[in-house]
């Protein structure tokens, strides 16, 4: 099968959609697909394809983190697409390139997969100012019922994707597909303990203190917010835990300030952007990952964790419920006390019982090879396919 999957974001970005794209790459090409991958690229003069990427000039947007955003119609990238001949057209994105992809599937005459990532009504106040956040997100919300409506297969990493279609009063099925994971890149070792001791002398860190990680873009939307105030409420300093945010964003320096208001500052470090290859070092040297955002619908750093077999913390989310199984692969959490007694509890693990509590974290991470995530896409673009060969047949 030849597919072309169009995603916004690609190339030396970090992110999410970045990593469930090129894992989902990976696993369909060895699978033996044949996959060309059509992104922006603000560096580039001119369409080209190369190492099986399609770049696409594009404009830098500074107000959503600098990505480049590019023109929905192009004669050139549509050229270089029919080259490709694909079979299936599927689309990661919202925004130039996924609207092309769209336009490609109607030209050539292709089913049209479209893969939901992200809960937009959570990001409007990136592109829209307040005064005209409820009028953008009714125009978002009817764009984003349009590219539905268009798919002939929608999928979605979690029930949160299904609940949002619905509202939209998009009612086809929703494949439910979990997020890729890199097992062997994040597989559990040992951290090396002259780095992790010249990580904590460079950071401050005393040297028995449990080091509790989250990682993610440092943006209003993860509420970032919520675990210092929750931090600052329960957690004291003779608990000997250290919050360890990792990442970069608009809202990382109102954070920081916020740490230094609560006097929670010597307890919160602030790790800054790290580079995804470099990630799991940081993982080995954590003991817990913890997160408070509501607005993930498979968040994959923490599936990144997990695969580390770092228990994870979740501040309860209804509708991410399966995500988090208590005393399986991590705890859910509700209020400031029941955060901080559950880190304890952690803390407070003898060796063997932690050991134990990290194998049930990695069993639990087992399925989200990025093998078994394209084949159950496979299987999408597979009943695509049938249902227009039945199509066809009966206009026959």
């Amino acid at each position: 099968m030849r597919i072309a999957l169009f995603t916004e974001m690609y190339l030396n970005d970090i992110n999410g959609v970045v990593t469930h794209v090129r894992a989902l790459r990976q696993g369909l090409e060895v699978m033996g697909h044949e996959v060309l991958v059509v992104t922006a690229d603000a560096a580039a003069g001119v369409h080209y394809v190369e190492d099986g990427v399609l770049h696409c000039p594009a404009l830098r947007v500074r107000r959503i983190y600098g990505y480049g955003a590019a023109l929905p119609i192009s004669s050139q990238r549509l050229a270089f697409i029919r080259e490709f001949r694909p079979d299936i057209i599927h689309i990661h994105t919202e925004m130039g390139v996924g609207l092309s992809g769209l336009a490609a599937a109607k030209l050539l005459r292709l089913p049209l997969v479209y893969t939901l990532h992200t809960m937009y009504d959570n990001y409007i106040y990136y592109i829209s100012p307040r005064l005209f956040i409820r009028a953008a997100t009714y125009f978002s919300h009817k764009y984003l019922k349009m590219l539905a409506k268009s798919a002939n297969a929608l999928i979605g990493p979690s029930r949160k994707c299904e609940e949002f279609f619905r509202n939209l009063g998009v009612h086809k099925p929703v494949a439910v597909i979990r997020n890729p994971v890199e097992l062997e890149t994040f597989s559990p070792a040992a951290a090396e303990a002259e780095a992790e001791r010249a990580f904590r002398t460079e950071h401050g860190l005393a040297a028995d203190a449990m080091l509790v990680c989250f990682v993610g873009r440092i943006g209003h939307e993860k509420n970032v917010d919520t675990l210092l105030n929750y931090w600052h409420e329960s957690v004291r300093p003779d608990d000997d835990l250290q919050l360890l945010i990792i990442g970069d964003g608009p809202a990382l320096p109102a954070l920081r300030r916020l740490a230094e208001e609560k006097g929670i500052a010597s307890g919160v470090t602030f790790a800054g952007k790290v580079a995804h290859e470099e990630l799991p070092f940081y993982y080995r040297i954590c003991k817990a990952y913890v997160t408070a955002s509501l607005t993930d619908t498979d968040s994959i750093s923490m599936l990144e964790a997990m695969a580390t077999g770092l228990p994870v913390l979740q501040l309860y989310d209804e509708l991410n419920g399966d995500r988090v199984r208590e005393g399986v692969n991590g705890f859910v959490y509700e209020s400031a006390a029941e955060m901080a007694e559950k880190l304890r509890a952690v803390r407070d693990m003898p060796p063997e019982a932690y050991a134990r509590l990290q194998e049930s974290v990695l069993l639990s991470s087992r399925g989200n090879e990025a093998a078994n995530v394209a084949a159950a896409v496979v299987l999408v673009y597979e009943q695509c396919l049938l249902d227009k060969r039945e199509l066809k047949r009966k206009k026959a």
